[in-house]
Protein backbone atom coordinates (compact mmCIF):
# COMPACT_ATOMS: atom_id res chain seq x y z
CA UNK A 1 0.00 0.00 0.00
CA UNK A 2 1.41 3.39 -1.31
CA UNK A 3 1.41 6.57 1.08
CA UNK A 4 -0.28 9.58 -0.10
CA UNK A 5 1.54 12.50 1.97
CA UNK A 6 0.96 15.71 1.54
CA UNK A 7 4.05 17.36 -0.04
CA UNK A 8 4.90 21.54 1.23
CA UNK A 9 6.96 21.96 -1.81
CA UNK A 10 4.46 20.73 -4.35
CA UNK A 11 1.06 22.03 -2.29
CA UNK A 12 0.00 18.60 -3.23
CA UNK A 13 -0.53 15.09 -2.26
CA UNK A 14 2.26 13.19 -3.71
CA UNK A 15 3.27 9.32 -3.44
CA UNK A 16 5.75 9.01 -1.11
CA UNK A 17 8.24 6.33 -1.82
CA UNK A 18 11.96 5.57 -1.86
CA UNK A 19 13.40 7.14 -5.34
CA UNK A 20 16.05 4.31 -5.57
CA UNK A 21 13.95 1.52 -4.65
CA UNK A 22 15.35 0.54 -1.50
CA UNK A 23 15.13 2.40 1.99
CA UNK A 24 13.13 5.79 1.94
CA UNK A 25 15.81 8.22 3.08
CA UNK A 26 14.29 10.83 5.41
CA UNK A 27 16.05 13.68 7.78
CA UNK A 28 13.30 15.21 10.83
CA UNK A 29 14.95 18.15 12.60
CA UNK A 30 15.31 17.82 15.76
CA UNK A 31 15.53 19.69 19.35
CA UNK A 32 17.28 22.43 19.93
CA UNK A 33 18.57 21.17 23.87
CA UNK A 34 18.39 24.77 25.29
CA UNK A 35 15.75 23.04 27.85
CA UNK A 36 13.37 20.31 28.07
CA UNK A 37 11.28 19.88 25.44
CA UNK A 38 7.49 20.59 25.28
CA UNK A 39 4.54 18.96 24.29
CA UNK A 40 4.62 21.17 20.93
CA UNK A 41 8.05 19.88 20.25
CA UNK A 42 6.72 16.38 20.71
CA UNK A 43 3.51 16.92 18.80
CA UNK A 44 5.97 16.81 15.50
CA UNK A 45 8.54 14.19 16.97
CA UNK A 46 5.71 11.59 17.42
CA UNK A 47 3.59 12.34 14.02
CA UNK A 48 7.10 11.66 12.50
CA UNK A 49 7.30 8.70 14.83
CA UNK A 50 3.37 7.73 12.93
CA UNK A 51 5.22 8.33 9.48
CA UNK A 52 8.23 5.97 9.97
CA UNK A 53 6.38 3.11 11.71
CA UNK A 54 3.73 3.04 9.04
CA UNK A 55 6.27 2.98 6.52
CA UNK A 56 7.64 0.18 8.23
CA UNK A 57 4.36 -1.50 8.77
CA UNK A 58 3.93 -1.27 4.88
CA UNK A 59 7.37 -2.78 3.92
CA UNK A 60 9.49 0.32 3.22
CA UNK A 61 12.48 0.04 4.93
CA UNK A 62 13.78 3.61 6.67
CA UNK A 63 16.93 5.50 7.16
CA UNK A 64 15.67 7.80 8.79
CA UNK A 65 18.47 10.66 10.44
CA UNK A 66 17.54 13.10 13.12
CA UNK A 67 20.01 16.41 14.30
CA UNK A 68 20.69 17.18 17.62
CA UNK A 69 21.14 21.56 17.55
CA UNK A 70 23.60 21.43 20.31
CA UNK A 71 25.07 25.09 19.82
CA UNK A 72 23.29 28.05 18.92
CA UNK A 73 22.23 31.41 19.75
CA UNK A 74 20.06 30.40 22.76
CA UNK A 75 22.10 27.88 23.92
CA UNK A 76 25.05 30.10 24.05
CA UNK A 77 23.00 33.02 25.57
CA UNK A 78 21.96 30.04 28.55
CA UNK A 79 25.12 28.75 29.49
CA UNK A 80 26.86 32.22 29.40
CA UNK A 81 24.00 33.02 31.94
CA UNK A 82 25.27 30.20 34.01
CA UNK A 83 28.73 30.93 33.54
CA UNK A 84 30.06 27.29 31.95
CA UNK A 85 30.40 26.01 28.17
CA UNK A 86 27.96 24.37 25.85
CA UNK A 87 29.39 21.31 26.49
CA UNK A 88 28.44 21.64 30.18
CA UNK A 89 25.12 23.28 29.51
CA UNK A 90 23.70 20.82 27.10
CA UNK A 91 24.42 17.14 28.18
CA UNK A 92 21.49 17.13 30.83
CA UNK A 93 19.07 18.31 28.09
CA UNK A 94 20.23 16.30 25.58
CA UNK A 95 19.65 13.21 28.32
CA UNK A 96 16.19 14.91 28.98
CA UNK A 97 15.09 14.88 25.49
CA UNK A 98 15.96 10.99 24.86
CA UNK A 99 14.34 10.16 27.79
CA UNK A 100 11.19 11.73 27.03
CA UNK A 101 11.42 10.51 24.09
CA UNK A 102 11.37 6.83 25.15
CA UNK A 103 8.29 7.22 27.78
CA UNK A 104 6.86 8.83 24.65
CA UNK A 105 7.34 5.22 22.31
CA UNK A 106 9.15 6.97 20.04
CA UNK A 107 11.20 4.98 17.92
CA UNK A 108 14.98 6.06 17.66
CA UNK A 109 16.46 7.61 14.79
CA UNK A 110 18.66 5.23 12.70
CA UNK A 111 21.09 8.19 12.86
CA UNK A 112 21.59 11.21 15.24
CA UNK A 113 23.63 13.62 14.29
CA UNK A 114 24.70 16.52 17.09
CA UNK A 115 25.96 19.81 15.46
CA UNK A 116 29.24 20.06 17.45
CA UNK A 117 30.42 16.63 16.05
CA UNK A 118 29.72 17.63 12.22
CA UNK A 119 31.90 20.92 12.45
CA UNK A 120 34.24 20.37 9.38
CA UNK A 121 31.21 19.06 6.98
CA UNK A 122 29.65 22.53 7.51
CA UNK A 123 33.46 24.19 7.09
CA UNK A 124 33.00 21.93 3.90
CA UNK A 125 29.96 22.90 2.74
CA UNK A 126 30.92 26.68 3.00
CA UNK A 127 33.87 26.32 1.28
CA UNK A 128 31.69 24.90 -1.77
CA UNK A 129 29.17 27.81 -1.79
CA UNK A 130 32.25 30.00 -1.83
CA UNK A 131 33.18 28.62 -4.88
CA UNK A 132 29.58 28.20 -6.49
CA UNK A 133 29.61 32.54 -5.94
CA UNK A 134 27.04 31.68 -2.88
CA UNK A 135 29.06 32.79 0.11
CA UNK A 136 31.11 35.96 1.00
CA UNK A 137 33.03 36.55 4.59
CA UNK A 138 32.52 39.94 6.07
CA UNK A 139 35.38 42.42 7.78
CA UNK A 140 34.81 40.76 11.22
CA UNK A 141 35.57 37.10 9.73
CA UNK A 142 31.73 35.53 9.41
CA UNK A 143 30.37 34.10 6.78
CA UNK A 144 27.38 34.99 4.84
CA UNK A 145 24.95 33.02 2.25
CA UNK A 146 24.16 35.41 -0.60
CA UNK A 147 20.43 35.63 -1.46
CA UNK A 148 20.05 37.04 -4.64
CA UNK A 149 22.50 33.94 -6.03
CA UNK A 150 19.38 31.80 -5.68
CA UNK A 151 16.43 33.35 -7.60
CA UNK A 152 13.97 30.78 -6.17
CA UNK A 153 14.17 31.42 -2.73
CA UNK A 154 10.50 30.94 -1.28
CA UNK A 155 9.32 28.29 -3.32
CA UNK A 156 8.58 26.06 -0.35
CA UNK A 157 7.04 28.72 1.60
CA UNK A 158 5.24 30.46 -1.15
CA UNK A 159 6.38 33.42 -0.02
CA UNK A 160 6.79 36.40 -2.60
CA UNK A 161 10.59 36.91 -2.13
CA UNK A 162 11.30 39.11 -5.02
CA UNK A 163 11.82 42.43 -3.58
CA UNK A 164 15.36 40.81 -1.65
CA UNK A 165 17.62 43.90 -0.92
CA UNK A 166 21.12 42.91 -1.62
CA UNK A 167 23.79 42.95 0.94
CA UNK A 168 21.23 43.01 3.59
CA UNK A 169 22.25 40.76 6.40
CA UNK A 170 20.70 39.28 9.50
CA UNK A 171 23.01 37.84 12.36
CA UNK A 172 20.63 35.86 14.37
CA UNK A 173 19.46 32.30 14.02
CA UNK A 174 16.14 32.84 14.26
CA UNK A 175 14.27 36.14 12.67
CA UNK A 176 11.39 37.76 11.45
CA UNK A 177 9.32 35.52 9.96
CA UNK A 178 8.69 37.41 6.40
CA UNK A 179 12.68 38.81 6.60
CA UNK A 180 14.81 38.15 3.34
CA UNK A 181 18.29 38.61 3.62
CA UNK A 182 21.42 37.69 3.60
CA UNK A 183 21.87 34.59 6.77
CA UNK A 184 24.96 33.60 8.69
CA UNK A 185 26.56 30.46 7.18
CA UNK A 186 29.52 30.75 9.85
CA UNK A 187 29.41 33.37 12.96
CA UNK A 188 33.16 34.93 13.93
CA UNK A 189 34.34 34.28 17.07
CA UNK A 190 32.84 36.81 19.70
CA UNK A 191 34.15 37.07 23.85
CA UNK A 192 33.25 33.99 25.83
CA UNK A 193 31.49 32.01 22.92
CA UNK A 194 32.33 28.29 22.00
CA UNK A 195 34.23 28.24 18.70
CA UNK A 196 36.56 26.32 16.54
CA UNK A 197 39.32 26.69 14.60
CA UNK A 198 38.69 25.98 10.66
CA UNK A 199 40.18 26.32 7.45
CA UNK A 200 37.46 29.27 6.98
CA UNK A 201 38.65 31.12 10.21
CA UNK A 202 37.70 30.70 14.33
CA UNK A 203 34.34 30.89 15.11
CA UNK A 204 31.05 28.59 15.14
CA UNK A 205 28.21 27.66 12.51
CA UNK A 206 25.20 29.29 12.03
CA UNK A 207 21.96 27.30 12.61
CA UNK A 208 20.72 26.78 8.90
CA UNK A 209 24.21 25.03 7.84
CA UNK A 210 24.19 22.26 10.27
CA UNK A 211 21.06 20.53 9.11
CA UNK A 212 22.21 20.73 5.32
CA UNK A 213 25.36 19.50 6.44
CA UNK A 214 24.45 16.66 8.32
CA UNK A 215 21.38 15.81 6.41
CA UNK A 216 23.62 15.04 3.55
CA UNK A 217 26.19 13.08 5.01
CA UNK A 218 23.63 10.56 6.18
CA UNK A 219 21.34 10.33 2.97
CA UNK A 220 23.87 12.30 0.27
CA UNK A 221 23.03 14.90 -1.84
CA UNK A 222 19.28 13.89 -3.00
CA UNK A 223 17.39 12.49 -0.87
CA UNK A 224 13.28 11.45 -0.33
CA UNK A 225 11.42 13.48 2.57
CA UNK A 226 12.78 16.36 5.36
CA UNK A 227 9.81 17.11 8.00
CA UNK A 228 9.71 19.15 11.16
CA UNK A 229 7.35 21.37 12.44
CA UNK A 230 5.32 24.52 10.63
CA UNK A 231 7.30 26.80 12.46
CA UNK A 232 10.92 25.99 10.53
CA UNK A 233 9.43 26.43 6.88
CA UNK A 234 10.42 29.76 6.71
CA UNK A 235 13.23 30.75 7.33
CA UNK A 236 15.17 27.40 8.14
CA UNK A 237 13.81 25.18 5.47
CA UNK A 238 13.71 27.64 2.79
CA UNK A 239 17.15 28.42 4.02
CA UNK A 240 18.42 24.63 3.74
CA UNK A 241 16.86 24.65 0.37
CA UNK A 242 18.76 27.71 -0.75
CA UNK A 243 22.58 26.93 0.36
CA UNK A 244 22.09 22.90 -0.67
CA UNK A 245 20.92 23.46 -3.79
CA UNK A 246 23.64 26.06 -4.82
CA UNK A 247 26.36 23.54 -3.31
CA UNK A 248 25.14 20.33 -5.29
CA UNK A 249 23.27 21.68 -7.96
CA UNK A 250 20.59 19.06 -7.61
CA UNK A 251 16.84 18.66 -5.89
CA UNK A 252 17.66 18.89 -1.60
CA UNK A 253 14.60 17.06 -0.66
CA UNK A 254 12.00 15.68 -3.06
CA UNK A 255 9.05 15.58 -0.57
CA UNK A 256 8.64 18.02 2.48
CA UNK A 257 6.59 17.22 5.57
CA UNK A 258 5.29 19.84 7.76
CA UNK A 259 3.37 19.67 11.14
CA UNK A 260 0.94 22.14 12.35
CA UNK A 261 1.13 23.92 15.42
CA UNK A 262 -0.23 23.09 18.93
CA UNK A 263 -2.63 25.37 21.00
CA UNK A 264 -3.31 24.68 24.48
CA UNK A 265 -7.24 25.67 25.25
CA UNK A 266 -7.17 27.30 22.13
CA UNK A 267 -4.82 29.75 23.20
CA UNK A 268 -0.98 29.17 21.91
CA UNK A 269 1.39 27.82 24.30
CA UNK A 270 3.66 30.72 26.37
CA UNK A 271 5.04 30.43 29.77
CA UNK A 272 3.67 33.93 30.54
CA UNK A 273 0.01 32.53 30.02
CA UNK A 274 0.72 29.59 32.34
CA UNK A 275 0.03 27.29 29.74
CA UNK A 276 3.14 25.95 28.96
CA UNK A 277 3.88 22.28 29.58
CA UNK A 278 6.57 19.32 29.32
CA UNK A 279 5.83 15.77 29.24
CA UNK A 280 7.39 15.54 33.09
CA UNK A 281 4.83 18.44 33.76
CA UNK A 282 1.96 16.41 32.92
CA UNK A 283 3.31 13.26 34.14
CA UNK A 284 3.44 14.93 37.46
CA UNK A 285 0.19 16.00 37.34
CA UNK A 286 -0.92 12.28 37.26
CA UNK A 287 -1.37 11.71 33.63
CA UNK A 288 -0.25 8.78 31.75
CA UNK A 289 2.74 8.37 28.91
CA UNK A 290 0.64 6.46 27.14
CA UNK A 291 -2.41 9.14 27.18
CA UNK A 292 0.11 12.13 25.93
CA UNK A 293 1.04 9.69 23.41
CA UNK A 294 -2.09 8.89 21.71
CA UNK A 295 -3.56 12.68 22.53
CA UNK A 296 -0.72 14.31 20.33
CA UNK A 297 -1.53 11.53 17.29
CA UNK A 298 -5.02 11.08 17.14
CA UNK A 299 -5.28 14.44 15.16
CA UNK A 300 -3.59 14.20 11.81
CA UNK A 301 -0.43 16.00 11.71
CA UNK A 302 -1.99 18.85 9.11
CA UNK A 303 -4.65 19.77 11.66
CA UNK A 304 -4.16 22.11 14.13
CA UNK A 305 -4.37 20.38 17.17
CA UNK A 306 -5.89 21.89 20.53
CA UNK A 307 -4.61 20.23 23.56
CA UNK A 308 -6.76 20.14 26.43
CA UNK A 309 -6.96 18.12 29.79
CA UNK A 310 -10.28 16.24 28.87
CA UNK A 311 -8.52 15.43 25.64
CA UNK A 312 -6.42 13.31 28.25
CA UNK A 313 -8.64 11.88 30.00
CA UNK A 314 -10.78 10.80 26.81
CA UNK A 315 -6.82 9.37 25.40
CA UNK A 316 -6.75 7.64 28.88
CA UNK A 317 -10.39 6.59 28.78
CA UNK A 318 -9.76 4.93 24.62
CA UNK A 319 -6.35 3.09 26.10
CA UNK A 320 -8.62 1.44 29.01
CA UNK A 321 -10.92 0.14 26.52
CA UNK A 322 -8.90 -0.96 24.45
CA UNK A 323 -6.59 -2.46 27.06
CA UNK A 324 -9.72 -3.67 29.09
CA UNK A 325 -10.39 -6.04 25.65
CA UNK A 326 -7.33 -7.02 24.30
CA UNK A 327 -7.12 -8.55 28.24
CA UNK A 328 -10.81 -10.08 27.97
CA UNK A 329 -10.20 -11.35 24.45
CA UNK A 330 -6.77 -13.06 24.98
CA UNK A 331 -8.33 -14.91 28.10
CA UNK A 332 -11.36 -15.16 26.84
CA UNK A 333 -12.82 -19.21 26.94
CA UNK A 334 -14.47 -19.53 23.26
CA UNK A 335 -16.44 -22.41 21.00
CA UNK A 336 -14.31 -23.97 18.47
CA UNK A 337 -14.89 -22.36 14.92
CA UNK A 338 -15.27 -19.08 12.97
CA UNK A 339 -18.24 -16.66 12.39
CA UNK A 340 -18.27 -15.02 9.54
CA UNK A 341 -19.53 -11.90 10.63
CA UNK A 342 -16.72 -11.18 12.46
CA UNK A 343 -14.22 -12.43 10.20
CA UNK A 344 -15.88 -9.88 7.79
CA UNK A 345 -15.79 -7.32 10.78
CA UNK A 346 -11.71 -8.10 11.43
CA UNK A 347 -11.03 -7.52 7.66
CA UNK A 348 -13.02 -4.32 7.24
CA UNK A 349 -11.76 -2.58 10.37
CA UNK A 350 -7.68 -3.43 9.06
CA UNK A 351 -8.38 -2.14 5.74
CA UNK A 352 -10.15 0.72 6.92
CA UNK A 353 -7.42 1.50 9.12
CA UNK A 354 -4.40 0.84 6.20
CA UNK A 355 -6.52 2.75 3.89
CA UNK A 356 -7.08 6.15 6.02
CA UNK A 357 -3.36 6.12 7.46
CA UNK A 358 -2.37 5.96 3.88
CA UNK A 359 -4.45 8.69 2.75
CA UNK A 360 -1.75 11.51 4.67
CA UNK A 361 -1.60 9.36 7.73
CA UNK A 362 -5.28 10.16 8.82
CA UNK A 363 -4.80 8.61 12.67
CA UNK A 364 -8.29 10.64 13.27
CA UNK A 365 -10.06 8.13 10.34
CA UNK A 366 -7.58 5.81 11.73
CA UNK A 367 -8.93 5.19 14.78
CA UNK A 368 -12.48 5.10 14.10
CA UNK A 369 -12.61 1.34 12.31
CA UNK A 370 -10.38 -0.28 15.06
CA UNK A 371 -12.21 0.89 17.98
CA UNK A 372 -15.65 0.17 16.05
CA UNK A 373 -14.17 -3.62 15.53
CA UNK A 374 -14.03 -3.61 19.89
CA UNK A 375 -17.40 -2.13 20.06
CA UNK A 376 -18.64 -5.13 17.60
CA UNK A 377 -16.35 -8.15 18.95
CA UNK A 378 -17.42 -6.86 22.73
CA UNK A 379 -20.98 -6.92 21.97
CA UNK A 380 -20.59 -10.64 20.41
CA UNK A 381 -18.51 -12.06 23.31
CA UNK A 382 -21.14 -10.99 25.47
CA UNK A 383 -23.88 -12.62 23.32
CA UNK A 384 -21.32 -16.03 23.00
CA UNK A 385 -21.10 -15.97 27.08
CA UNK A 386 -24.66 -15.99 27.28
CA UNK A 387 -24.51 -19.56 24.73
CA UNK A 388 -25.40 -17.67 21.54
CA UNK A 389 -22.12 -18.52 19.98
CA UNK A 390 -20.92 -14.92 18.06
CA UNK A 391 -17.44 -14.71 18.68
CA UNK A 392 -15.40 -18.19 18.45
CA UNK A 393 -12.29 -19.00 18.92
CA UNK A 394 -10.79 -18.85 15.12
CA UNK A 395 -12.16 -15.11 15.30
CA UNK A 396 -10.17 -14.12 17.97
CA UNK A 397 -6.71 -14.30 15.71
CA UNK A 398 -8.39 -12.16 13.13
CA UNK A 399 -9.17 -9.80 15.91
CA UNK A 400 -5.87 -9.79 17.37
CA UNK A 401 -4.30 -9.41 14.13
CA UNK A 402 -5.98 -6.05 13.52
CA UNK A 403 -4.87 -4.72 16.99
CA UNK A 404 -1.67 -5.68 16.41
CA UNK A 405 -1.29 -3.24 13.07
CA UNK A 406 -3.35 -0.87 14.86
CA UNK A 407 -0.60 -0.98 17.62
CA UNK A 408 2.65 -1.25 15.29
CA UNK A 409 1.77 2.85 14.76
CA UNK A 410 -0.27 3.81 18.24
CA UNK A 411 1.63 2.02 20.63
CA UNK A 412 -0.46 2.22 23.46
CA UNK A 413 -1.42 -1.37 24.10
CA UNK A 414 0.93 -2.42 26.62
CA UNK A 415 1.04 -0.85 29.80
CA UNK A 416 4.25 0.98 30.21
CA UNK A 417 3.25 3.69 31.87
CA UNK A 418 4.40 2.83 35.51
CA UNK A 419 8.34 3.38 34.36
CA UNK A 420 7.62 7.17 33.25
CA UNK A 421 6.09 8.22 35.55
CA UNK A 422 8.30 7.32 38.06
CA UNK A 423 11.27 8.75 36.18
CA UNK A 424 9.52 11.78 36.49
CA UNK A 425 9.13 11.69 40.00
CA UNK A 426 13.05 10.87 40.67
CA UNK A 427 13.72 13.86 38.41
CA UNK A 428 11.54 16.11 40.14
CA UNK A 429 12.84 15.14 43.96
CA UNK A 430 16.57 15.37 42.38
CA UNK A 431 15.42 18.75 40.87
CA UNK A 432 13.98 20.11 44.26
CA UNK A 433 10.83 20.67 42.79
CA UNK A 434 7.66 19.95 44.85
CA UNK A 435 5.45 16.48 44.04
CA UNK A 436 2.02 16.09 45.01
CA UNK A 437 1.49 13.82 48.15
CA UNK A 438 -0.99 12.03 46.14
CA UNK A 439 1.24 11.01 43.26
CA UNK A 440 4.13 9.78 45.78
CA UNK A 441 1.42 7.27 47.52
CA UNK A 442 0.28 6.13 43.99
CA UNK A 443 4.07 5.42 43.27
CA UNK A 444 4.61 3.13 46.61
CA UNK A 445 3.30 0.28 45.60
CA UNK A 446 5.22 -1.65 42.85
CA UNK A 447 2.97 -3.78 40.51
CA UNK A 448 4.30 -7.54 42.27
CA UNK A 449 3.05 -5.87 45.59
CA UNK A 450 -0.08 -4.96 44.01
CA UNK A 451 -0.88 -8.34 42.67
CA UNK A 452 -0.23 -9.98 46.07
CA UNK A 453 -2.77 -7.93 47.74
CA UNK A 454 -5.26 -8.22 44.84
CA UNK A 455 -4.56 -11.67 45.52
CA UNK A 456 -5.17 -12.23 48.76
CA UNK A 457 -8.46 -9.56 48.63
CA UNK A 458 -9.43 -12.62 45.72
CA UNK A 459 -8.69 -15.44 48.53
CA UNK A 460 -10.56 -13.21 51.24
CA UNK A 461 -13.25 -13.47 49.31
CA UNK A 462 -13.43 -17.08 48.89
CA UNK A 463 -12.88 -17.67 52.23
CA UNK A 464 -16.15 -14.99 52.83
CA UNK A 465 -14.22 -12.57 54.53
CA UNK A 466 -15.85 -9.81 52.80
CA UNK A 467 -14.16 -7.20 55.62
CA UNK A 468 -10.49 -7.89 54.52
CA UNK A 469 -11.65 -7.97 51.12
CA UNK A 470 -13.42 -4.60 51.12
CA UNK A 471 -10.01 -3.31 53.64
CA UNK A 472 -7.75 -3.95 50.70
CA UNK A 473 -9.89 -2.66 48.00
CA UNK A 474 -10.19 0.61 50.12
CA UNK A 475 -6.41 1.02 50.62
CA UNK A 476 -5.54 0.13 47.25
CA UNK A 477 -7.75 2.68 46.02
CA UNK A 478 -6.52 5.59 48.62
CA UNK A 479 -2.96 5.25 46.74
CA UNK A 480 -4.96 5.31 43.18
CA UNK A 481 -5.39 1.95 42.57
CA UNK A 482 -8.27 0.55 41.37
CA UNK A 483 -9.86 -2.52 40.88
CA UNK A 484 -12.12 -4.18 38.54
CA UNK A 485 -13.99 -7.52 39.22
CA UNK A 486 -15.83 -8.68 35.91
CA UNK A 487 -16.43 -12.64 34.34
CA UNK A 488 -13.57 -12.67 32.72
CA UNK A 489 -11.49 -12.37 36.47
CA UNK A 490 -9.80 -9.43 38.05
CA UNK A 491 -7.99 -6.53 36.76
CA UNK A 492 -6.47 -3.70 38.37
CA UNK A 493 -5.39 -0.15 36.72
CA UNK A 494 -3.23 2.60 38.21
CA UNK A 495 -5.66 6.22 38.04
Amino acid sequence: MTLRLFNTLTGQLDELSPADGGELRMYACGPTVYDYGHIGNFRTFLQVDVLRRFLKLTGVPVRHVMNITDVDDKIIRNAAERGISIGEYTPKFVDAFFEDLDSLRAERPEFIARATEHIEKMVQLIQRLEAAGAAYKTEDGSWYFRLKSFPEYGKLSKKDLTGIEDGARVDVDEYEKDSARDFALWKAVKPGETSWDTAIGRGRPGWHIECSAMSMEFLGESFDLHAGGEDLMFPHHENEIAQSEMATKKPFARHWMHVRFLLVDGKKMAKSDGNYYTLRDLLLKGYKASAVRMALISVPYRHQLNFTFDGLIEATNAIDRLRTFHERLTKAALPAGESEAMQQAASKARAGYFASLANDLNTADARAPIFDLVRAANTALDKTAQGQGEFLAGDREAVLAALKDFDAVFDVLEDRDAGPTERAVAWAQADGREVAAELLARQGLSDAEIDGLVAERTQAKKQRNFARADQIRNELAEKGILIEDSKDGVRWKRK
